[in-house]
């Protein structure tokens, strides 16, 4: 059925790189989903609320780690200039877990007590990670461009492979909660030497050489991602994640660790391909762009999305409840009904997501930090009134919230592509 949906973009190039991408990320999600019924068994809903506290403040760090600058690394024609975005990637990467390493060392106590101690003795893992989760998404970028899509599912294997070795090892001799926060670490980084040797074996048969005042010059010339596409990732990922650390901290019981678990299962099947097609969009709708042709493309791939993850979240929506303390034990009913509530969300932002980068290739990077501005206030409000008022319904109120966000950044992204394909006509 999927191959079948797939097919209907009539662009084998395009469906065969998703599949690519999708096998290496079946396999990685399926490890995953096996290994998560022994791993809620192992670990408790507190030790979850730990992880998603951990885990959303190193997304927030890991969304800025380059400055986005890594996003610009498919765009250019000439391979000069995308050596130099990579440089710049790599360079801000340096510098941001720099300044969280310093920013740690300095104000552990403040942040322990903003976190309700939640990382008490587990704050040293956030500039590694930062340093390299950053230095893994440049390497992948620059995969992207040469269409390496085969690579970058293979490290996506190793990932799941490093990731849940360390958590169910860990578990097992009783290293509790530091073997989830480990094996999160990896599941997003693993893998990073490959792409490595991979990218200095190119770099060295290009015959580059190096140019201070040329790097200057790139800097200039894609300044709109630091300035406006670093501000919209940091809103974006703070929109997702800041509500996690209220509800960590603020929220009675253990919520933070069921909306983990919640999101972690039905994210997981949306990933497969969502993640997949997101990349792949990114390295053909650029060069759709300059063929006029980008509101067409990106038409198709939203209409292929829906056509995909219609059914699965709608089974999700209705079999969690049911299904959920089933496979993973007693204790965690609340996550099958959180996923119910969390279906419609995850179903726009599935087909959202993948096309959200047609801002950044229209130039429209100012829009798109509006749209994230506006998502962290829609979220953060809910969730401050939920907390106050609804503490019983949080998860559900953030769910309602996420929809909406994804809801409005869908109809800003029609619009986009539509005035920007009649601009080029003129």
């Amino acid at each position: 059925m999927i191959i079948k949906k797939l097919r209907e973009l009539r662009d084998i190039k395009f469906v065969r790189s998703i599949g690519i991408l999708v096998g290496g990320t079946a396999f990685s999600q399926l490890l995953a989903l096996i290994v998560l019924p022994l791993l809620t068994r192992i670990y408790t809903p507190e030790d979850f609320t730990i992880l998603a506290t951990y885990a959303s403040l190193l997304a927030i760090l890991t969304s800025i780690a380059c400055l986005r600058f890594e996003i610009g690394i498919p765009i250019p024609e000439e391979n000069e200039s995308a050596i130099y975005l990579f440089f710049l990637s790599i360079i801000s990467v340096i510098i941001i877990s720099s300044l969280t390493f310093f920013i740690v060392a300095i104000g552990a106590n403040w942040i322990n007590s903003v976190t309700n101690n939640l990382l008490n003795g587990y704050l040293w893992l956030l500039p590694l990670g930062a340093f390299f989760s950053g230095s893994y998404n440049a390497l992948q970028y620059w995969m992207t461009r040469d269409r390496a899509f085969s690579l970058i599912a293979k490290t996506r294997v190793k990932q799941a492979l490093a990731s849940s070795s360390v958590q169910l090892g860990a578990g097992w001799v009783g290293i509790m909660p530091l073997g989830l926060l480990l094996g999160h670490l990896l599941s997003s980084c693993a893998g990073i030497i490959s792409l490595l040797n991979v990218f200095l074996k190119e770099f060295k048969s290009l015959s580059f050489k190096f140019k201070f005042s040329k790097l200057i010059d790139t800097l200039k010339t894609y300044d709109r991602f630091p300035k406006y596409s670093t501000w919209e990732a940091l809103t974006n990922s703070a929109g997702a994640q800041v509500p996690i650390l209220i509800i960590a901290t603020y929220a009675l019981g253990p919520e933070a660790g069921f909306l983990m678990l919640a999101m972690r299962l039905i994210s997981a099947p949306m990933t497969l391909v969502g993640r997949a097609v997101g990349q792949v969009y990114l390295a053909e709708a650029a060069q759709k762009y300059h063929k006029g042709e980008l509101r067409l493309f990106t038409t198709k791939t939203i209409v292929m999305l829906a056509k995909v993850g219609f059914i699965p979240l709608l089974l999700a929506c209705v079999t969690a409840p049911t299904l959920v303390p089933i496979v993973f034990g007693s204790g965690w009913e609340r996550t099958g009904v959180l996923i119910s509530w969390m279906a419609p969300w995850f179903f726009i932002q599935f087909i959202t997501s993948p096309v959200s980068m047609s801002l950044h290739i229209t130039n429209n990077q100012h829009v798109a930090m509006m749209l994230q501005i506006s998502g962290v206030l829609i979220r953060c409000i809910s969730i401050w009134i939920a907390v106050n008022f609804f503490n019983e319904f949080v998860g559900e109120i953030y769910a309602i919230s996420g929809f909406i966000f994804y809801l409005l950044y869908l109809g800003v992204v029609f619009f986009t592509v539509k005035d920007n394909s009649r601009s080029r006509n003129l």
